[in-house]
């Protein structure tokens, strides 16, 4: 799990990169949560995700947004994290021009901006999306939404209620050409405290499932 230091709009950004295991292996970008929340690409939840991709064999990236741990940088309300998304992206497929998919996952913060650049880079092929904050931003610029993905929510999540994350699931469900898969952990509350273990479990089914799916 190489350290890699990579160039953003706002200057240097922190990251960490395990390659994958072909020339043509998918790639995964892993989007932490808020910056001005501690969030961090070190974040168990980040970190669980990049496990995830990592074990299947993904060129796997996660990344520490403008002004958090290396990264240079401040904050900036989601426009500049956006930005550096997007920079993180480019390098990624510049270290794999071969990669056969493009996958995109993101908690919380990182959910939301996850579901931003999908709208930006159309050769997305799947998203995870851990406990967005569908109450705080607003997602209806997912119209239409690109890519099929999941949507991981917690039963107890008392920051972003499942009903509000509902509410965005079933709007997309209603497009046509994609697939949108919801699953929620009974338990699991916005922090995922004591349920890591399901964040793994879940999201590394759907994406065996997507996989499982392709033609040989």
């Amino acid at each position: 799990m190489p350290e890699v230091i990579l160039t953003g709009a706002a200057g240097r950004l922190e990251g960490a990169y395990s390659p994958g295991k072909t020339d043509n292996a998918p790639i995964a970008l892993i989007l932490h949560p808020h910056p001005k929340a501690g969030g961090h690409m070190n974040n168990p939840v980040a970190v669980q995700l990049y496990r995830v991709f990592m074990k299947r064999g993904f060129a796997t990236l996660r990344f520490n947004f403008r002004g958090v741990g290396k990264s240079q940088g401040e904050f900036d309300q989601g426009i500049g994290e956006l930005a550096d998304a997007a920079s993180a992206l480019d390098w990624l497929q510049a270290e794999n021009p071969a990669a056969s998919q493009c996958w995109v996952a993101g908690y919380q913060f990182g959910a939301y901006i996850g579901m931003q650049l999908l709208m930006r880079r159309p050769e997305t092929d799947g998203f995870i999306s851990v406990s967005p904050p569908t109450n705080v931003y607003d997602f209806s610029f997912l119209a239409p939404c690109p890519a099929s993905g999941l949507f991981l929510h917690g039963t107890e999540d008392a920051v972003a209620t499942p009903a509000e994350v509902e509410r965005v699931v079933a709007k997309l469900r209603t497009q046509k050409g994609i697939s949108i898969a919801y699953e929620l952990v009974e338990g699991a509350d916005h922090f995922w405290r004591n349920h890591i273990e399901a964040v793994e479990e879940v999201v590394g089914r759907y994406v065996d499932q997507r996989m499982n799916a392709l033609p040989a």
